[in-house]
């Protein structure tokens, strides 16, 4: 499950690029509190503590609790801007939530027993095709990543959502098609060998090719 973290913020009274630019100055960032039918609220908090934060990996699927004013307010991360050259938080959105909410969240995935993979074994490269999964979960019980075993995966094998044991109480917020998260494919040398290895149509005697009509080049009228 993912963990809760504390997060300390003060009130912004004053709004703006010129009040933002500011507090970034002076090693904050702006931030805002909305959600749950009640009025949003600005907020800023401290850069170092919020990049540390950010630094685990999991921030984004973490429950945040914003300590501001001596009021405690649950909250979800749903949006961070950051400066496009340093990549510095410039302002971040937080969603208030209730204590057993469902909750949309992107959970990273991991593949595990990759040594117990024929395919990869065999040189096969694992391709994958969604590095997170989209899930929909109690606030309380979010996953911080979702495992997927490679065990018996051979090359032309496929890993779709429908093969994935999803942790109790969380389903896939995709839920109209068994979409593909990875599979595993031949490396691009096996693939050049098994060109080479099969015969070209002219190295094939004209008594045994075939035209367009179905009938043999070699056979008369």
């Amino acid at each position: 499950m993912s963990e809760q973290l504390t997060l300390p913020a003060e009130a912004r009274d004053r709004a703006g690029k010129g009040a933002s630019r500011a507090l970034r100055r002076e090693g904050r960032v702006p931030a805002v509190v909305y959600g749950e039918k009640k009025e949003p609220f600005s907020i800023h908090v401290e850069e170092k503590l919020l990049t540390k934060m950010l630094s685990s990996g999991h921030f984004m699927n973490s429950l945040v609790m914003i300590d501001a004013g001596g009021q405690t307010h649950r909250t979800l991360p749903k949006a961070i801007d950051f400066h496009p050259v340093t990549s510095r938080p410039l302002h971040v959105d937080f969603l208030r939530i209730g204590e057993h909410s469902q909750v949309t969240v992107n959970v990273p995935v991991r593949f595990d027993n990759e040594e117990a993979s024929p395919g990869i074994k065999r040189g096969g490269v694992l391709n994958v095709v969604r590095h997170e999964l989209e899930l929909i979960c109690d606030a309380a019980s979010i996953p911080d990543e979702i495992h997927i075993s490679l065990e018996g995966l051979d090359i032309g094998d496929s890993i779709h959502i429908s093969s994935v044991q999803l942790p109790e109480g969380s389903k896939s917020a995709i839920d109209d098609r068994d979409f593909t998260i990875a599979t595993c494919v031949a490396p691009s040398a096996m693939k050049s060998e098994e060109d080479e290895e099969a015969p070209a149509a002219s190295d094939v005697p004209a008594s045994e090719q075939i035209d367009e009509t179905g009938e043999s080049e070699g056979e008369g009228e």
